[in-house]
């Protein structure tokens, strides 16, 4: 079956899987390959979510986030009972955040704005002056320091007053969106010149509209999912449409979205499941935006109409965008944002996984890990610079060698000073970043996850990414630069891969 439909992907796709997909290396250490060196226009930076660290969840007017709900209601669900009601008090101690990104001297801040800070309804009648004089304040105390702003403008915190209209299952999602970001242009876009209209689709549609396992807490898999993609698509291509016919011409930013994916590997080294795996990975959000023809991946939509038709229904679960939204959303980005943090390799498991019907029924591969590979503090995340290496190659080969800025890219831990796994994963990555664009990769940007430590979203405050620890016990929140920061901060001075043993 499966051979009769991999013909539709491209030859490029398939060739670029070559004979080294067998091996991957489990020391986390990656070898260097041609200039030492970055490009001078190279931007290194680091990267927070609103969420994440602002804190003041109901303070000068802010209104309720579906994270905001969630957290109140469903403290069991965190791993330690936590919520982001405070985090790093971030919305009080920027001027912390600044003296950090002027300390470690980054060519960029990647944040994100709370929609229900600014609109508490999240309709743009409910306007909240003091949440834009703060984020007004954010972007003006940067440029001042010479650190460009990008800015994301969703980064999962619906408000709970737009999620009662159904969020991203609706298309009602499309205008209240187009809505809202057409707003932080008209508020912002004079001074920001990189947009991302959204962060990792896949973490906001198959957790919240799919399996459940965070807000807003629908229960659809293979439906919910689906639609949820859908929306946001349109709602991204129509966001670009809109920058680029109205605001571009005065403004002259740029506006793309943020993927995260891996990259997968085969012990077999079976090329065709390698390229349809990287379809389902990366293709169905990738493909419509930044292929030739546009829409979802076709070995996407021919599978899953098939699944549709053995499961009695009269509609396949994820349909084509049609002619109109395909041509709205193709070359609907300036930039292609990574999220990159690790690799898997696949295997056809003995027996269909996943529900039936879900995404994990129709991917139909079983990710899984070598143990050898060295684990953070998160059990999903190993260190495999490999898979960044192949995943740039990959974005060169199948569309159109665009511009990737790695907008997240970090290690967990316990959260101690001396973190030496970081610094080794920070060391290999970047590398894997500097061979790519070796090899010709149009990589402008890298972003560390993240500035500081936060709250990590159903693991609570459990796990640390942040590249200075944040004293949690003390109200003033003191950010204490950890071992990682250091070589952080030699690799944007070096413009190079330092070796470890320079901290």
């Amino acid at each position: 079956m499966w051979s009769l439909i991999i013909i539709t992907l491209s030859l490029a796709t398939i060739e670029q899987f070559g004979s080294e997909a067998l091996v991957v290396g489990t020391n986390c250490t990656l070898a260097p390959k041609g200039n030492p060196k970055f490009p001078k226009d190279f931007s290194f930076g680091v990267s927070t979510s609103a969420y994440q660290i602002e804190g003041a969840w109901n303070a000068d007017g802010k209104g309720l986030s579906i994270w905001d709900e969630y957290t109140h209601n469903h403290s069991e669900r965190i791993t330690d009972g936590s919520n982001g009601d405070d985090a790093a008090k971030s919305y009080y101690n920027f001027d912390l955040d600044l003296k950090a990104l002027k300390d470690l001297k980054v060519n960029h801040y990647r944040f994100s704005i709370a929609w229900t800070r600014i609109f508490p309804s999240g309709e743009t009648v409910s306007r909240n002056q003091k949440g834009i004089d703060y984020y007004n304040k954010v972007i003006d105390k940067l440029l001042a320091n010479g650190i460009e702003p990008m800015v994301t403008m969703y980064h999962w915190d619906l408000p709970v007053e737009i999620q009662k209209f159904g969020g991203f299952a609706n298309s009602l999602i499309i205008q209240q969106f187009l809505q809202y970001a057409e707003e932080l242009f008209k508020l912002f876009g004079d001074r920001v010149k990189t947009w991302i209209t959204f962060n990792e689709p896949n973490m906001i549609c198959k957790p919240g509209y799919g399996i459940a396992s965070s807000p807003p807490l629908v229960k659809a898999p293979g439906v919910g999912d689906y639609m949820c993609f859908t929306n946001l698509l349109k709602a991204h291509g129509a966001t670009y449409r809109l920058y680029r016919s109205k605001y571009f011409e005065k403004q002259r930013g740029k506006v793309g979205i943020t993927l995260d994916t891996g990259f997968v590997f085969s012990k077999l080294n079976k090329t065709d499941d390698l390229a349809r795996a990287m379809q389902y990975k990366l293709g169905m959000l990738a493909h419509p935006i930044y292929s030739k023809s546009g829409d979802f991946p076709s070995i996407m939509l021919s599978e899953i109409k098939k699944n549709s038709q053995v499961e009695g229904r009269k509609q396949p679960r994820l349909s084509s965008l049609g002619g109109y939204w395909t041509d709205i959303i193709r070359g609907s980005a300036d930039f292609l944002g990574i999220n990159y943090y690790t690799s898997r390799y696949i295997e056809r498991p003995a027996k269909a996984i996943g529900e039936n019907p879900s995404m994990e029924r129709d991917y139909g591969f079983e990710d899984i890990f070598d143990p050898n590979w060295q684990r953070a503090k998160s059990n999903w995340l190993y260190c495999v610079p490999e898979g960044l290496e192949r995943l740039l190659k990959y974005i060169r080969d199948e569309f159109n060698n665009v511009e990737v800025k790695i907008t997240e890219n970090g290690w967990s831990d316990g959260g101690e000073l001396n973190d030496d796994n970081s610094v080794r994963y920070y060391k290999s990555h970047v590398q894997a970043v500097l061979n790519a664009i070796n090899d010709g990769c149009n990589v402008s940007s890298y972003s560390a996850w993240s500035l500081i430590d936060n709250f990590e979203w159903n693991k609570g405050y459990t796990e640390k990414f942040g590249l200075y620890s944040v004293n949690m016990k003390s109200p003033k929140r003191e950010r204490t630069p950890k071992k990682s920061a250091i070589y952080y901060k030699k690799i944007i001075k070096s413009r190079s891969v330092p070796n470890e043993d320079e901290v």
